[in-house]
Formats: C-alpha cells, sequence, structure tokens
C-alpha cells in the first residue's frame, strides 16, 4: 500500500511503503521510494485528489514504481477529477473527464477504483475501472439520523443512482426533483418538487457532489413550499467551496465522506471511507 496522502489511508495502513515527496521551487512534485518491499506484489495506491499536483503525484509514483520492477498496479482515487465535465455544453469547452481518463489510461495500471462517478460517462472512458457505489454511505447516513425520511433526488441526472439506493435500503420512498441551469452562465433556477404534498415528512437529499451548494439551497426552499419536515443532506464527494453558513440556515445535518477533504464543522458528519469499504 502506497497512501500518497498521509492522512488518508482509506484501505487501511497494512503493508505501508515508505516515501518522500516533495514540490521543486517550480512547483513541481518529486517522491523518492524506498525499496524496502518485495516488487513481485502488486501495489495499490491510494490518493485524495484536490489539485492538478495531487495527479501529477500519482503519475510520477507510477513511472517509479514500474521502473522498480513493480508489474502489477492499482489506483484507489474515489473522486474522480472533472467528472462533472462530462459533456460539451458549449463550443470551446473541453471534455475535461476524457483528458484525465487518458492519463490514467496511458498508465496501464491493473485497475482504478472510484467511489460513487458523477454518471456514467466515466467508468465507460476509464480502462479496468471498479466503481463502488454510495449504498453503504447512504445505509450508515439514514442510521445516524435514526427516523424515517424520504429519499429526495435533486434532479434527472441522480434518479437511476437513487433508486438503487431505495432498492438497496429495502424500498426507501424517493420523491422526485428537478431544475433549469443555463449552461452559458451556470445559473440555476425552476427548481421543482414532483409531489403535492409532503405532509411534514423529513427528507434526505443524495447527491454525490457539492461544490457552492447553489443547488440545495434552491431545492431546500422547494421542499418547505410542499410542507416538508426535517432537511438533511448526503454528499458523496464534500467541496464545500463557499462553506457552510448558508447551507446550515437549511439542513439539519449534512453528511459528507473524507474523498476529497477532512471536514471539522458541528453541521457536518463526516462518515470515513474505510468504515464504509
Amino acid at each position: 500500500m502506497l497512501n500518497l496522502n498521509p492522512s488518508f489511508t482509506p484501505l487501511g495502513e497494512n503493508n505501508l511503503i515508505e516515501y518522500k515527496s516533495f514540490l521543486f521551487a517550480g512547483g513541481e512534485p518529486h517522491i523518492k521510494i524506498s525499496n524496502n518491499f518485495d516488487v513481485a506484489t502488486p501495489v495499490t495506491i491510494t490518493q485524495r485528489i484536490n489539485s492538478f499536483n495531487d495527479f501529477g503525484l500519482i503519475c510520477i509514483t507510477v513511472d517509479a514504481l514500474k521502473r522498480m520492477g513493480v508489474k502489477e498496479i492499482n489506483l484507489f482515487i474515489p473522486y474522480f477529477p472533472a467528472a462533472r465535465q462530462d459533456r460539451v455544453m458549449i463550443p470551446g469547452e473541453p471534455l475535461s473527464v476524457k483528458v484525465y481518463a487518458d492519463m490514467i489510461n496511458a498508465m496501464a495500471l491493473t485497475n482504478v477504483t472510484i467511489f460513487d462517478p458523477h454518471s456514467e460517462v466515466t467508468p465507460a472512458l476509464l480502462n479496468n475501472c471498479v466503481t463502488i457505489s454510495n449504498h453503504e454511505f447512504i445505509k450508515h447516513v439514514v442510521a445516524k439520523i435514526g427516523n424515517e425520511v424520504k429519499l429526495i433526488s435533486p434532479d434527472g441526472g441522480a434518479l437511476k443512482k437513487i433508486y438503487k439506493v431505495s432498492d438497496f435500503l429495502g424500498g426507501t420512498e424517493v420523491i422526485e426533483c428537478s431544475k433549469s441551469r443555463d449552461v452559458k452562465t451556470g445559473k440555476l433556477s425552476g427548481f421543482k418538487v414532483y409531489s403535492e404534498d409532503l405532509a411534514g415528512a423529513d427528507c434526505l437529499i443524495v447527491d454525490d457532489i457539492c461544490d457552492g451548494g447553489g443547488t440545495f439551497i434552491g431545492l431546500a426552499e422547494a421542499l418547505k413550499v410542499k410542507n416538508a419536515g426535517k432537511l438533511y443532506l448526503a454528499i458523496s464527494h464534500g467541496i464545500f467551496s463557499k462553506g457552510f453558513d448558508e447551507l446550515g440556515r437549511y439542513f439539519e445535518q449534512i453528511f459528507t465522506t473524507d474523498s476529497i477533504k477532512e471536514v471539522d464543522h458541528a453541521g457536518v458528519t463526516q462518515i470515513k471511507l474505510i468504515d464504509i469499504l
């Protein structure tokens, strides 16, 4: 096991490979791997990607391992970079998810494991891809809430996944919702909840990524109009680029994993991946 982020050990800390990594003055990542292991055994790299340097460290680590003679290299990256850029919306945009997938495919890894991918595009583009669903994560969330909730699908893109979660939980009721997005500006509008009256029912919004949180704030307001009870939010990959002040006005509790970063906030319950894999 080679954990490129020492504080992120989603698969445990057994049989760790020793290494030193640093940045050169120009900003480029570098690594020196100890030869304290049998290169004939498979090696699994884990990494939490928050920057292009985090991704670059993976690339040079794979190269170093291959030059040492390691033949079987596995990669665990729970959050796949640029997964949201999985189609070209307007001319001049890149298909970013394919750029990252092509770079990983070029490393010819034995397998690449990702957690709760944004869409089916990433696994389709990625060679030897293994996906882990959000089912156990949501099971843990529901157990921590401790009372019956309705599952809320924030938009059409989440429908297929949330019905699979519902089946896993034994048939929890799903409420479908939708929104509109201006593809040029990214502005959200037109939040709709396809239920006439939620009659005070507690609701759990389930989605894969929270960046600024605009989707969930708009949806929370629409749910309250339909007489929702307590609102909860479960996010597999918590970026939370705008913090929690605004989200905290709407949600009793926010749940996320440690796939992106550590979160220390009173309104957030973080469930570590090691506890749900």
